[in-house]
């Protein structure tokens, strides 16, 4: 393909202009929003997850076991590792819309089932191709915007996409207190299902008047009908950057003559696989292990009680409006690490947000063990919520783009992302276990040590990363 100039803004002749250096417009937020549906219903999948487990705990003869406890708590996750390969893989070979619109009506599908076989097993393998379907959702959501913000803004739109997850757990923890409070029965546990089906709607039709991947369609050699998705999408006046689509083909030819097998890019990337994909095994323990079982955790905390004479089923519905409030700092978490990420090097925001989450789970423990008041034990879980999403949740995120050339990013940045999810499975799998084995003592300290370790390996091979965020 021969390469012609394109206008960094309008073309004087033509009054064309360029999707990658246009100006940002309604239609960007739009595409936005609709993309962040899907990290946003990741989250809320979880935090229902969270809820649910108490209250079928209430109705179950007899109760859930530590093991199914953290079975029903990972299936998700389980789902999501497994759909962000298989997903992944089949939208890079026959393109991003069909998977686009397909994911959401899966997670409908699924929830609608939970609704109507309302038993544990349904609702495990409910819970599994939900799970399954988000995985995909959350590599489309960052292709579609990074692909069709303008480049000044990908970066910054990329990561308000990922802080809109924090969007679902507030809204799901709100609505589940609120909902508990209006059934007030344990044995309405299946209805939680019903936000799944609300969210996946909203998201079906939001996509109904869609296009696919404008630079997928042209470097598959359909380059007028990508032509049309970017003029769909973004306006009749929008010309693709051909410069974009030749080096995009450029780089992928050279990924395909310097590719190498998974073992031989372990040994040569051994200190950079350490670096991004440990801390987000270790950020996984907090985002979803702690996430998850945050109404239980309160329980044992002992500030999930409404008072010593109130039923099992109103201590549930206390905790859970422990949990909406606690939730409500993970929003200005992201905020503030968004505005940080152009002012400090992302590997200083990620140790101290690991550090500072390591203090507060400390502060929380001294308050629990030394019988503090309750409000001392809330402000600190909410500073580990805080710390962790303005540093661990965040940046894990965006650290693989800085450490991996492009020739190696895509699989470094799979691998670390898989890290993560197998340390957010084993932390949502073991924490009923040590609540078990050790009581909440022993999941604070594996906690804070893991916070510690996170913190540490950030630091020790920080040197790998060279340029700012």
């Amino acid at each position: 393909m021969k390469t012609q100039s394109n206008p960094t803004q309008t073309s004087p002749s033509t009054g064309e202009v360029c999707l990658s250096t246009m100006p940002l417009g309604w239609r960007h937020y739009r595409i936005v929003f609709t993309a962040s549906l899907g990290q946003l219903i990741g989250t809320a999948l979880a935090t229902m997850v969270s809820v649910m487990i108490p209250m079928i705990q209430i109705v179950s003869h007899p109760e859930l076991s530590s093991f199914m406890q953290g079975l029903m708590g990972a299936m998700d996750l389980i789902g999501i590792a497994a759909g962000s390969v298989v997903i992944g893989k089949l939208t890079d070979r026959y393109g991003y819309l069909l998977f686009f619109r397909l994911c959401p009506v899966m997670i409908l599908l699924a929830a609608v089932m939970g609704l109507i076989w309302p038993t544990v097993a349904v609702t495990l393998v409910s819970l599994f191709l939900m799970g399954f379907a988000i995985g995909g959702e959350y590599s489309l959501d960052s292709d579609y915007v990074s692909e069709l913000l303008p480049i000044k803004w990908r970066s910054t739109m990329v990561g308000v996409t990922k802080a809109a997850s924090a969007l679902g757990n507030i809204l799901v923890a709100g609505a589940c207190w609120a909902l508990l409070l209006y059934w007030n029965a344990a044995t309405a546990w299946p209805k939680l299902l019903w936000m799944m089906v609300l969210i996946s709607g909203i998201m079906i039709a939001s996509r109904i008047h869609f296009a696919g991947s404008p630079y997928w369609l042209a470097e598959h050699g359909r380059l007028k009908e990508g032509e049309a998705a970017a003029k769909y999408l973004l306006g009749d006046d929008v010309t693709l950057d051909l410069a974009q689509i030749e080096a995009d083909e450029k780089k992928k030819a050279e990924e395909k003559s310097n590719r190498t097998g998974l073992r031989s890019f372990i040994a040569k990337n051994g200190r950079k696989i350490i670096l991004t994909g440990v801390p987000w095994a270790c950020e996984g323990l907090g985002v979803y292990g702690i996430g998850v079982f945050l109404p239980i955790l309160l329980l044992a905390l002992g500030i999930g009680h409404e008072s010593p004479g109130a039923s099992q089923y109103m201590h549930v519905t206390y905790s859970v409006k422990m949990t909406f409030w606690i939730s409500c700092v993970m929003l200005p978490g992201f905020i503030i690490g968004l505005v940080l990420i152009p002012k400090m090097r992302s590997v200083k925001i990620l140790s101290w947000g690991f550090y500072l989450s390591a203090a507060s789970l400390v502060l929380l423990w001294l308050g629990y063990d030394l019988k503090w008041h309750a409000a001392i034990t809330v402000v600190a879980f909410m500073l580990f919520e805080l710390f962790l999403n303005a540093g661990p949740h965040l940046i894990t995120y965006v650290l693989p783009p800085e450490v991996y050339p492009v020739k190696d990013r895509s699989l470094g940045s799979g691998i670390a992302a898989c890290l993560g999810k197998v340390g957010a499975v084993l932390a949502v799998f073991f924490i009923p276990l040590m609540l078990k084995w050790g009581g909440v003592n022993l999941v604070l300290i594996v906690s804070t040590v893991t916070m510690i370790v996170g913190g540490l390996i950030t630091t020790v091979f920080s040197s790998l990363v060279t340029k700012k965020s």
